[in-house]
């Protein structure tokens, strides 16, 4: 019976190859942890997200109905009924007309013929329930996004400060 004297060692290739795979296993556990992080993060994000809409774009795409979008255009002139603290009008883009349903208290500035963005969601029924209103703040105002849709559709007039009369 032969005993060995000499204790075996990893050669220091081997250790070498040990400290890579600690290394890339470390590495590859981190950035689980940074996609996990991400992925959490850009959730929030689409939760909390209200995508800008007129009212033509609402009525070509079939927006599922309790989404969270942001409504621009003109007040339809002739179209706001107050009924107590509820009150019903109609956003038009010159193109298309969506009606529009809002509990609670107007702008001040909140009329007809005028540019308008209100934040709320389209109902089954095909109106649009608001829960804000804003409205123009002085004779030159529109919110820009509106003003951009209405120009690239052709319905911007600069001189009337919105939409071409009808």
């Amino acid at each position: 019976m032969t005993i060995d004297a000499a204790p075996s060692f990893p050669s220091p290739r081997r250790r070498a190859g040990a400290r890579k795979r600690r290394r890339l296993a470390l590495l590859a556990v981190v950035g689980l942890v940074l996609a996990a992080a991400t992925a959490l993060i850009l959730n929030a994000f689409s939760d909390t997200l209200v995508f800008f809409r007129t009212p033509s774009e609402i009525a070509a795409r079939a927006e599922a109905p309790g989404a969270r979008l942001r409504l621009g255009g003109l007040v339809k002139q002739g179209s706001v009924r107050h009924e107590g603290t509820t009150t019903h009008f109609v956003v038009t883009d010159m193109k298309s007309e969506l009606p529009v349903t809002f509990t609670g208290l107007l702008p001040d500035l909140f009329r007809e013929g005028q540019g308008v963005v209100t934040e709320g969601s389209v109902g089954q029924d095909g109106v649009f329930r608001a829960d804000s209103v804003l409205a123009k703040h002085d004779e030159n105002y529109m919110p820009k996004d509106v003003a951009d849709r209405l120009k690239a559709q052709g319905e911007w007039r600069p001189e009337t400060g919105g939409a071409a009369p009808k």
